[in-house]
């Protein structure tokens, strides 16, 4: 049996770290550094942030109050003083001075001449946007689940608002699940797909392929943004029966009944249909523990012929310049519903070559954050 030695460089880190750490910590160098004038704009940039970090939750219901009241929608007719707004929203004066007040402060809004209040930067983001707008709605669930955040984390928490929103999280049978049960969170999905279609479908070209098989496709929302990005592209969507039946009536209003089908099935359980050369995983997989994510992959690979490319798109963890997403927000999320977890694109690669995936490559997309894309080769 081997042991770890540490070795000379690794104890100097270790011992420089711990020396950092305990400067950091320490109130008469915090105290210091806010006043010496090479110090203190770092000073004032940690301190930002760390308040940032407690007032988060405060500023996430500034944002929730506008979408709720439709601020946004009714700005982007044009600016309004804070009395018109007032009696617009059936807000009392001193309510709609503090909502307006804290959405200048987090550039929702900006003030305008005349003492009128026109949209921000974010705020004109939020404008005619379903995807954003449906998720800050569909966040109130998060924040029920994260009430007592120790307690989730404890396991303590048996009853979870996003474990009932996103059944098959936990169920047994996810194929016995009704339209009912999979109706809202089949919308909230379809609300958001555009978000990520387009940043896929910029990246990676499907027109080089027959058909393309979407599992865990939803109600065809992506397969529906595929065929007009591939007009000769074949589409086969696979995904829970009750799931599957809304996807049919979605592509039948889109007039691709003689084009795509749609397969009722538990990708967990069952054998994947043949006949497609490449297969989609369009945020499915972070919705998984690592044993289901391997029965999945292994499904897809074995659908596929010899030369056959699978492209699994999500966001993904250790992403540059959005790595809070991954492990912090996505972490706490996925525990609440109680499957999955976010993983990085090396992670992720050991799982494909696992399942016999053997060339993995990540593709760069526009915006990471939205989603991340690896492309598998099978040989």
């Amino acid at each position: 049996m081997s042991t770890l030695v540490d070795t000379p460089v690794q104890d100097w880190r270790e011992s420089a770290a711990g020396w950092r750490d305990r400067l950091l910590a320490s109130p008469k160098f915090r105290r210091w550094a806010a006043t010496f004038p090479l110090t203190r704009p770092i000073a004032r940039r940690r301190a930002g942030a760390l308040f940032d970090l407690v007032a988060g939750f405060v500023y996430s219901q500034v944002l929730l109050a506008g979408v709720r009241l439709r601020l946004f929608d009714l700005l982007a007719d044009g600016p309004l003083t804070e009395a018109e707004l007032a009696l617009r929203l059936g807000l009392p004066r001193e309510g709609i001075a503090r909502l307006l007040g804290a959405s200048v402060a987090l550039k929702l809004v900006r003030p305008r001449t005349g003492g009128r209040f026109g949209l921000g930067p974010l705020g004109a983001a939020l404008v005619d946007n379903p995807a954003i707008t449906e998720m800050v709605l569909h966040h109130t669930m998060l924040y029920a689940d994260l009430a007592d955040p120790v307690a989730l984390l404890r396991g303590e928490r048996a009853e979870r608002a996003l474990a009932h929103y996103w059944p098959y999280a936990e169920t047994e049978r996810p194929a016995d699940l009704t339209d009912a049960q999979v109706a809202a969170y089949t919308r909230l999905m379809a609300a958001s797909q555009p978000l990520v279609s387009g940043e896929i479908l910029d990246a990676y070209d499907l027109r080089r392929h027959r058909r393309l098989m979407d599992v865990g496709g939803g109600d065809g929302s992506f397969l529906c943004a595929a065929a007009a990005r591939a007009p000769k592209l074949a589409l086969t969507l696979f995904d829970l029966p009750a799931v599957a039946a809304r996807a049919e009536s979605r592509f039948a209003a889109h007039g691709l009944s003689g084009r795509a089908q749609a397969v009722g099935g538990d990708f967990s359980r069952d054998s994947l249909p043949k006949g497609a050369d490449v297969i989609s995983l369009v945020r499915v997989v972070h919705d998984h523990d690592d044993a289901t994510v391997a029965k999945i992959l292994a499904a897809a690979r074995a659908a596929l012929p010899v030369g056959g490319t699978l492209l699994l798109a999500e966001p993904m963890a250790g992403t540059s310049g959005a790595e809070a997403m991954g492990d912090a927000y996505f972490g706490l999320y996925l525990l609440a519903m109680g499957s999955g977890r976010a993983r990085t694109p090396a992670v992720l690669t050991e799982l494909l070559h696992a399942a016999g995936f053997a060339r993995v490559r990540q593709v760069a997309t526009h915006t990471p954050l939205l989603t991340g894309l690896l492309v598998a080769k099978l040989d």
